[in-house]
């Protein structure tokens, strides 16, 4: 019996040694907030008095952003990446103030605008090792290539939808921020130049846009 015991004591320790420990690793080497997705309100600013928003001007984004610690806890970082935005930018026009003739109706339209953006930014955050729930703020710059650009527009006599590729500016700038904790983000962009070429516009517009919204990062 105690030969028994003594073997099964020794078979138990042997077993317990063979058994591979598990172990949570820590990567200190992180990168954070590769992926982004925006959704955001955009106010129309500097319109014209003939211009009046309604509804909901939707702004989207989401892309791709390449983390590069500066700092040896890599709590600071700078980014840069690539991504697409989409603006439903809702107006009516009040046609009678542009033609001085008051039998006009006014007219509700949409420009909708798809750009490729490619943002570069200085970012904070008390990241650990060990925890990816943080506060952050990220702060930076970003300049947008216009994919296309369309004018919807319904009216009591006709309604329609053309191209206004000819007239908007190719290049859109802005400065943008974003700061919150683990998924919330709040984040404001302001557009720096405005949507239309003042050169090829029959009357001057300078409409650029302030987005309000949120921004949720992924990695």
């Amino acid at each position: 019996m105690r030969l028994f015991l003594s073997l099964f004591f020794l078979f138990s320790i042997t077993i317990s040694f063979a058994q591979p420990k598990t172990e949570t690793v820590v990567d200190s080497l992180f990168r954070e907030d590769q992926f982004y997705v925006s959704i955001a309100y955009n106010f129309l600013q500097k319109k014209p008095d003939y211009f009046n928003q309604y509804s909901f001007s939707t702004g989207f984004s989401a892309g791709f952003l390449r983390d590069f610690p500066i700092s040896k806890n890599r709590q600071w970082a700078i980014a840069t990446g690539i991504g697409y935005s989409f603006n439903d930018l809702k107006q009516t026009i009040d046609l009678s103030a542009v033609t001085n003739d008051p039998d006009f109706e006014l007219v509700k339209s949409q420009i909708l605008l798809h750009y490729i953006d490619m943002p570069l930014e200085i970012r904070w955050r008390n990241a650990t090792p060990e925890s990816h729930k943080f506060w952050r703020i990220h702060g930076g710059f970003m300049a947008s290539y216009l994919i296309s650009g369309k004018f919807t527009y319904e009216g009591g006599l006709e309604s329609g939808s053309e191209s206004i590729n000819d007239i908007l500016n190719k290049f859109q700038y802005a400065t943008y921020v974003t700061f919150g904790f683990n998924t919330w983000n709040a984040y404001i962009h302001y557009g720096l130049n405005p949507f239309f070429d003042k050169n090829k516009t029959a009357t001057e517009n300078n409409v650029t846009a302030l987005k309000i919204g949120l921004m949720f990062y992924i990695l």
